[in-house]
């Protein structure tokens, strides 16, 4: 455990207890609500928040598999000025998974995944009566991508990030994590490397979790997903117990063991060029999990009606939440003001 980490349990409830004061909503219009609905058959965990319930809705979908985004409210606290964030504990993942166990949770396929999200959003359509944009990050940009597909009446636009796309990701993958690998002399983890990539499309959990790992550490120039965010916020999320980050860590193996063959497989391109949606994509100009250059080649495929690409700055993967401000600064610029016009238009 790093030293800011040690650190970072060490003070765990004092900064937990300014967090939960500095989270607090009291505006007039504002919304805080943290409840199971019935999904799917079974209770899954959402949460909202905004300052102004008129705003438009950011629904995330969440990657992973099974990493739960609820631990990012703090970070994202400046976001609910302008818009209702809702955050949504998949099937297998944290709080849901919690709550039904591996026997209640059933198969995890992406086909129930996407089914599970358009009845969230049709949750959210009566409970806010606000226009939805869905923001698909890392494994979630699969599930969300394929909503997006098949129900663009539901959406007011798609924000990928992280952007899963093709099986040409994950060669570019490989080859960006040996050239930094290489660079630092790593000659062990570049043959643990070359014996996963070996076995590419028949991966285990534990092998799949190692080579985002390698990936993962193998460039310290920009956050690192794991311990610099996940980690960080995990052990201060206000609303996360011990038991709560354990259950996530559970769910994580639980989602991987059944998700892992077809993110092996993923080609986005089966779905069809054609989106009835605004479709963006704001992804880490140094990401290499889902590596940038095969998100711009994806996107430059797709048509849509109206569609946009922008670079966060000095991010790898989960970009959204390395460099926060800057990924607002996109969505207020982009995002926002075409939701905004479509919606006066229909009125």
């Amino acid at each position: 455990m790093s030293t800011n980490l040690f650190i970072t349990l060490l003070t765990r409830k004092s900064i937990q207890k300014r967090l939960a004061k500095e989270m607090t909503i009291t505006t007039p219009n504002g919304i805080v609500e943290k409840q199971f609905i019935k999904i799917g058959g079974i209770d899954q965990w959402i949460t909202i928040r905004g300052e102004d319930r008129r705003n438009p809705v950011l629904f995330f979908v969440h990657g992973g598999p099974g990493s739960v985004y609820s631990i990012f409210a703090p970070l994202l606290r400046s976001w609910e000025q302008y818009f209702t964030l809702v955050q949504w504990d998949q099937r297998g993942a944290g709080k849901t998974f919690r709550k039904n166990g591996k026997e209640g949770t059933g198969p995890l396929t992406f086909e129930r995944l996407v089914q599970d999200g358009i009845e969230v959003t049709e949750f959210l359509h009566t409970h806010l009566g606000q226009p939805i944009i869905l923001v698909g990050s890392s494994v979630g940009s699969i599930t969300g991508t394929i909503m997006a597909k098949q129900r663009p009446d539901l959406f007011a636009a798609y924000v990928g990030t992280d952007q899963n796309s093709t099986p040409d990701a994950s060669e570019i993958s490989y080859r960006i994590t040996r050239t930094w690998l290489e660079a630092k002399g790593k000659t062990k983890d570049i043959a643990t490397l070359e014996q996963l990539h070996a076995k590419k499309g028949h991966l285990t959990t534990k092998e799949f979790t190692k080579r985002q790992q390698l990936t993962i550490n193998a460039n310290t120039t920009i956050p690192n997903m794991a311990t610099d965010i996940m980690l960080p916020g995990m052990l201060t999320s206000p609303d996360h117990t011990f038991g709560d980050i354990i259950d996530i860590f559970k769910g994580m193996t639980y989602s991987t063991d059944h998700l892992v063959s077809a993110i092996e497989a993923v080609d986005l391109r089966t779905l069809g060029r054609r989106f009835d949606v605004p479709f963006f994509i704001l992804q880490g100009d140094t990401d290499a999990v889902t590596p940038t250059a095969a998100a711009k080649a994806y996107f430059d495929e797709i048509e849509a009606p109206h569609k946009e690409f922008s670079l966060i700055n000095k991010a790898g993967h989960l970009a959204a939440f390395a460099r926060p401000e800057q990924f607002l600064h996109e969505l207020l610029q982009r995002v926002r003001p075409l939701v905004l016009q479509q919606a006066a238009k229909a009125r």
